[in-house]
């Protein structure tokens, strides 16, 4: 079995070593905690009355919070996630459960947004007056992403009640976090309506982890993502749909995204280690890879790659 499933919610799974530690198990040592794995819907998602969310709603299973990345020093006792979803209270939850922090005001040491689409800057509202009040939490955005949000009510109102501190990012410039951690961004082709888009690369004492949930298609980036994979140890890449059929009566074209089955074919002659090292995040909730057992998560393991799973760690 190349991936191990948790049984239990109160679990954390370790993708590297393939075992399964309890929240007392948590590393002593730089990880990053997958927060959640569905598209910016989440899973289930609202209004959907097919299956894929249906089921989950009647027999009461839970599915996935919306993508993001926490990144947790246990040795300085920080935590910062990348992107601040619309389900980022209960993640909050998580990150409380298995990381604990006593700045109440400042609950992340920092927070770093890919892009200006609403799966991945919504949860911020959560940090104003109204609910959280918190002061000066450090958010690093690109600059149409900043200007964004310095001029875009209701965001703009958390910059001048100093909920939130807006930070400069720039493609290709790391970011230091503590002198065990950086973090760099990149851009990457998408849909840049109100802001550029970014990827990330999460550098550890030890290793290192690649960070793509939303991106057009592979062959629209100026760099190969063979070479970035093969640079890194791990490399969360998006997997919001699995093929063109996925959405019966919507033009897919004017949602692009790399199809999982693309992915699959294009990385087919990668050696194993390197295919090992790829786990898809960012589903869409119609992504039957969000099933246990199905066939798509069959192929994706005969392929010799992963879906992300939700409570992951990976340590750096």
């Amino acid at each position: 079995m190349r991936t191990i499933y948790l049984a239990l919610v109160t679990c954390v799974y370790s993708l590297l070593n393939g075992e399964v530690l309890t929240a007392t198990d948590v590393p002593d040592t730089p990880y990053v905690l997958v927060l959640g794995t569905a598209q910016d819907g989440g899973y289930p998602q609202a209004g959907c009355e097919k299956q894929c969310c249906q089921s989950l709603r009647s027999s009461g299973t839970t599915g996935s919070h919306v993508t993001s990345l926490g990144i947790i020093d246990p040795i300085s006792k920080q935590r910062w996630i990348i992107d601040c979803t619309p389900d980022f209270p209960a993640q909050l939850s998580l990150l409380d459960k298995y990381a604990p922090s006593k700045q109440k005001r400042k609950p992340v040491s920092g927070i770093f947004l890919t892009h200006a689409h609403v799966g991945h800057y919504a949860g911020l509202i959560n940090l104003g007056r109204e609910i959280m009040g918190t002061q000066g939490v450090p958010v690093s955005a690109m600059p149409r992403c900043k200007t964004f949000l310095e001029t875009q009510g209701p965001w703009s109102l958390l910059v001048k009640l100093n909920n939130i501190k807006l930070l400069p990012l720039k493609a290709d410039v790391p970011i230091t976090l503590n002198s065990r951690l950086t973090i760099t961004p990149f851009l990457v082709p998408h849909r840049d309506e109100f802001s550029e888009t970014v990827g990330f690369v999460i550098a550890g004492p030890d290793r290192k982890v690649l960070f793509i949930p939303d991106i057009d298609k592979w062959e629209k980036w100026d760099r190969r993502i063979e070479q970035q994979i093969t640079s890194v140890d791990r490399a969360y890449l998006d997997g919001t749909f699995f093929d063109n059929a996925e959405l019966p009566g919507r033009d897919i074209s004017q949602i692009p995204h790399p199809f999982i089955s693309e992915s699959i074919t294009r990385f087919a002659k990668l050696p194993d280690s390197q295919r090992d090292k790829v786990h898809f995040i960012h589903l869409n909730h119609t992504n039957a890879a969000l099933k246990p057992n199905s066939q798509a998560q069959r192929t994706v393991a005969e392929a010799g790659m992963h879906i992300a799973q939700q409570l992951s760690i990976f340590k750096l």
